[in-house]
């Protein structure tokens, strides 16, 4: 693959860290010579035991990096999808309405592949940019980011995009339904990893089993407390849904061993094909939330713009 694209750049990753750790980009093999000879000329064995032991050379994955992505004011981000798997056999899924988009601090560039700020959107790295504003951060709601490209595209251009991602994720889920281990007393949450190319095609990153829900801001909390919230509501430990439901809070449901809700295509029923991005009126507002002593006087100090 590397001598098909003799041009492309490439990104590596450890696969057993998280918050960018570990993370370059690299255009020629030389680059990562020394890893790659370490690794090449040891047998399986050899390698586990320096795994197990902490001493061999890390594992990463490599992918083709994304050189042409959807800029906002020059800048590229990526998106933050919650996917609620309730099961796998039938396959049921739950969209989350609310999301994030994380943006690099930096314009971007393909002239310094070195610079983390202009090509990573971790918040772990940006966090390190010594002009980053911890009270605003880098995040941009997905229902401001669905906004945005509704007025710059057009709203068929905006649906199709969203609606793109939603059968997106659907089809990760297919691809992996009949390998996963279904046990009727667990749900997943996943975070997916998304991000538009120019051309608003949406490419997956990766899929986050038990994303994380630490909160930067009072805004961040605020989100992913309306998350944590539905998840529940969804697995209804209190037995309190009818069961027939396709809506809880902020979560819809759009495949229940086939298509169900908005999945179904009905134009009598909405003329949108994917709720995500879209506004949530059960959402619990910020006021009525008790913040942490540190995240409420962040709140009291700063007017921040709502990810919801």
């Amino acid at each position: 693959e590397f001598k098909r694209n003799p041009n492309a750049v490439w990104i590596m990753k450890p696969p057993a860290k998280a918050q960018g750790k570990g993370i370059f980009l690299f255009s020629k093999m030389s680059q990562i010579s020394e890893w790659r000879k370490d690794y090449k000329f040891k047998t399986a064995n050899e390698r586990k035991e320096e795994q197990q032991a902490g001493t061999g050379p890390e594992p990463y994955l490599a992918q083709r990096y994304i050189d042409n992505p959807h800029l906002i004011g020059g800048k590229k981000y990526d998106l933050r999808i919650y996917v609620l798997v309730t099961s796998f056999s039938p396959l049921t899924v739950w969209l989350h309405r609310s999301g994030f988009a994380r943006f690099c601090h930096s314009r971007f560039s393909m002239d310094d592949i070195d610079n983390s700020f202009v090509h990573l959107t971790n918040v772990a790295v940006q966090k390190t940019n010594p002009k980053y504003a911890p009270q605003n951060g880098c995040k941009w709601g997905i229902r401001s980011l669905r906004q945005y490209m509704t007025a710059s595209v057009g709203e068929a251009a905006s649906n199709q995009a969203f609606t793109d991602i939603q059968s997106m994720i659907l089809r990760t889920l297919q691809s992996v339904q009949r390998i996963m281990m279904n046990d009727k007393h667990c749900a997943e949450l996943y975070g997916y990893d998304v991000m538009f190319d120019n051309d608003l095609k949406p490419i997956l990153i990766e899929t986050n089993a038990s994303p994380s829900l630490t909160a930067e801001t009072p805004a961040d909390y605020h989100l992913k407390f309306n998350v944590i919230e539905d998840y529940f509501n969804v697995l209804d430990l209190e037995r309190r849904r009818s069961g027939e439901e396709v809506r809880v809070g902020g979560f819809d449901m759009i495949w229940k061993n086939g298509p169900v809700g908005v999945t179904m295509n009905d134009p009598s029923a909405t003329n949108v094909l994917s709720y995500l991005g879209c506004a949530n009126e059960f959402e619990i507002p910020l006021n009525r939330i008790t913040l942490p002593p540190k995240m409420a006087a962040i709140a009291t100090s700063n007017n921040e713009r709502l990810l919801t």
